[in-house]
């Protein structure tokens, strides 16, 4: 299926939309961070099961291939644990230093050089980020914070599974919530509460924030680059602590809070100033 690269940015929204009620139900449901993993990855499966059988693609496997199904894991599995030792605006901003992991990984594997706007960018949300680690020192959430910094190197990774050798980033994904299954499965066993919240919270997260959310991703990685797209999920960070302080009274510090204006602000400016250069780029091709 061959989709425009204007359709793949959409994707790619609409996939940060649906990540974005990530916080909120992970909140919701009072279990160990790896057994709600285990469990939202179960009901994702089944999605992308689905998905893999009507498009008619049954999973690959190799050693790249494997490399984006780590990714994936460590996406999921840091996340959730998170989560549960830090706020969720701490998790997701400090998850979203995304960006600044798949500039220094292309630079280290693919030896792409950074262009200076994308520089400038990562640089002020570093600093929007520092803001997060000095505000959660005084509130404890430093295991937290180390944990979603680490899911950011993770996703970073995520970006770029279109650009492994042999890559099948539909594949990697389907075995990354395998891995997530296996990992969390022990501690799944070993909850007792089933009650009916816990479990809408549990099957919302594994159909749409990780089995169509990562279905949209991949269709849409398929023509936007890597950091353009990890940029373009700027609104994740915006929507996911605005639901659970809405929905959960859960509430940041003024520094932290700093940091999300700055970092939200970084992205937004990215995305306009990369499309006023491109959009020059292409009239000065023109015959």
């Amino acid at each position: 299926m061959r989709i425009t690269r204007r359709a793949g940015t959409l994707c790619v929204f609409a996939a940060a939309l649906l990540y974005s009620i990530g916080g909120l139900c992970i909140k919701v449901i009072p279990w160990n961070g790896l057994a709600i993993n285990a469990g939202r990855n179960l009901v994702a499966l089944l999605v992308i099961g689905l998905y893999l059988l009507a498009v008619r693609h049954p999973p690959r496997f190799n050693r790249w291939i494997a490399v984006g199904a780590v990714c994936i894991c460590g996406t999921n599995s840091l996340f959730t644990l998170a989560n549960k030792l830090t706020t969720a605006a701490n998790t997701i901003v400090l998850q979203f230093t995304a960006p600044i992991f798949v500039i220094l990984l292309s630079a280290v594997f693919w030896h792409r050089r950074p262009r200076k706007l994308d520089v400038i960018a990562c640089a002020v949300v570093l600093l929007g980020v520092l803001c997060f680690f000095v505000d959660s020192l005084e509130a404890g959430g430093t295991a937290g914070n180390v944990l979603a910094l680490l899911a950011g190197l993770c996703y970073g990774g995520v970006f770029l599974l279109n650009d492994l050798p042999d890559a099948d980033p539909i594949s990697s994904v389907f075995w990354g919530d395998v891995a997530s299954v296996i990992i969390g499965l022990p501690f799944l066993l070993g909850e007792t509460d089933f009650s009916p919240a816990p479990m809408a919270s549990l099957v919302i997260l594994g159909a749409f924030q990780v089995g169509l959310a990562y279905i949209l991703l991949t269709i849409g990685l398929r023509t936007t680059p890597a950091v353009t797209a990890s940029l373009v999920s700027g609104i994740e960070p915006v929507l996911n602590p605005i639901l659970v302080a809405v929905f959960y009274h859960e509430t940041i510090g003024p520094l932290s809070l700093a940091g999300a204006v700055v970092v939200i602000g970084a992205i937004i400016l990215y995305n306009l100033l990369k499309g006023k250069t491109e959009s020059n780029s292409e009239k000065e091709s023109e015959p």
